[in-house]
């Protein structure tokens, strides 16, 4: 299908902050590729913030109360073509309600499964992003190559948000979903310990008991925001960092949007996933290869659930700090 007249598009992401950052190729590309094209998007509530300020959305919908009542919103749009970045049974629920032509993400769910539960890997070496924009492609809509998008809208002093002696920093992302995608406390201490410079922990309100602990180790030098800022002032944190060290979440793909020096952290996940860090110009991973038990998810568990967390426990401290003090 090749598009040769204006089209009013909808492209449906529901979560999370990682996820709807790396859908931002496909709006620009749509936008920029297809003339006169009218591109709305529609995901949760909790994440207006992400695209709020994306010059190539022309409506935001925001998901929230029943999906009966959204998807009789949505209907009004009369619709053109529907791109299902997110393919569970809701957007299938909202896709045959809205009666447009659709194109769905292919979620490579088998994939997963062979290499989560058989440690087989028949995934594709292909990042998610050229995933995302294959659903797009019948309307000869192509992958432009300029990365991913994150728009603050609003203007940011850093010498208003830190004090003077962190205006040059590490940014460090202590915070991720799951517990299994986060380094323990004793990890994050060593890397800091090793690490130059002043430090600026990331992260939301359910991370400031780990970063004070992490402050009351390592000292001053270590500044704990987790919890102090939003999530557009943290990414404008992660903006102005000299360079980033974070977990498979979503401060991370925020930095990869910015173009930051990144050493990411992985734990029960694997990059093998297609998420890592996508065209930045220089990104490091850190992991634990060689487990038999890895990837035990494709998402993230509360505990290791074979006990001793070696994905996390056999970091090594020593060559991630290494890393960040080359950088």
């Amino acid at each position: 299908m090749k598009a040769d007249v204006p089209m009013k598009i909808l492209i449906i992401r529901f979560s999370s902050i990682g996820d709807i950052v790396l859908t931002t190729p496909v709006i620009r590309c749509v936008k920029q590729q297809l003339p006169g094209v009218e591109v709305h998007y529609i995901t949760k509530k909790a994440y207006e913030s992400v695209l709020k300020f994306n010059p190539y959305i022309d409506k935001l919908h925001l998901l929230e109360g029943s999906l009966s009542d959204q998807i009789r919103r949505l209907k009004e749009e009369k619709f053109d073509f529907v791109v299902d970045l997110h393919h569970n049974l809701r957007t299938l629920r909202m896709k045959r309600a809205l009666g447009a032509k659709s194109a769905s993400f292919n979620k490579l769910n088998i994939e997963k499964f062979l290499l989560v539960n058989l440690m087989i890997n028949r995934l594709p070496d292909v990042h998610i992003v050229d995933r995302y924009l294959e659903t797009v492609a019948s309307l000869g809509v192509k992958n432009d190559g300029k990365g991913l998008d994150y728009f603050l809208g609003d203007d940011y002093a850093l010498d208003q948000m830190l004090p003077s002696s962190h205006l040059e920093y590490t940014g460090f992302a202590i915070g991720a979903q799951h517990a299994t995608k986060r380094l323990p406390l004793e990890k994050i201490i060593r890397i800091c310990e090793q690490t130059e410079g002043a430090i600026v922990l990331l992260g939301g309100k359910e991370d400031k008991a780990v970063g004070d602990a992490v402050v009351r180790a390592v000292g001053e030098r270590v500044l704990n925001s987790c919890g102090s800022f939003s999530l557009n002032e943290s990414a404008f944190l992660v903006k102005m960092s000299r360079q980033m060290v974070s977990h498979d979440t979503g401060l991370m793909h925020i930095a990869a949007a910015f173009n930051k020096k990144i050493v990411s952290v992985w734990g029960n996940t694997v990059p093998e996933f297609g998420m890592y860090p996508y065209k930045t110009d220089r990104h490091y991973t850190a992991e634990v290869k060689g487990l038999p038990c890895r990837p035990c998810s494709k998402i993230g568990h509360e505990k290791c659930p074979r006990g001793h967390f070696k994905c996390m426990n056999h970091q090594d401290d020593k060559m991630i700090a290494s890393i960040l003090n080359e950088l």
